[in-house]
């Protein structure tokens, strides 16, 4: 354990930080599963739609690099495509 206030503090906010970041990664996998699983169907349209915003989201939030975020958006949109 830190003796130094200021790196209690860090150690406060960076599990602070995780958490929050735990949970923007948990809903990204959940929304890009939904919108794979909904290739082919009428949903998906509204499923890729949500999942590539909340990959917009996790990258301007710092969660995931940007350049991860087009990479993920860009595979998602040729299974989609190639589907369709």
């Amino acid at each position: 354990m830190a003796n130094i206030k200021s790196q209690k503090k860090r150690i406060r906010t960076n599990a602070k930080a995780a958490e929050r970041n735990r949970a923007v990664k948990s809903e990204l996998k959940t929304r890009l599963k939904n919108a794979r699983a909904s290739v082919g169907t009428d949903a998906n349209a509204e499923d890729v739609r949500v999942a590539q915003k909340r990959i917009d989201m996790a990258a301007a939030k710092g969660v995931i690099h940007k350049n991860t975020a087009k990479r993920r958006k860009s595979r998602l949109m040729k299974k989609v495509n190639a589907a369709g």
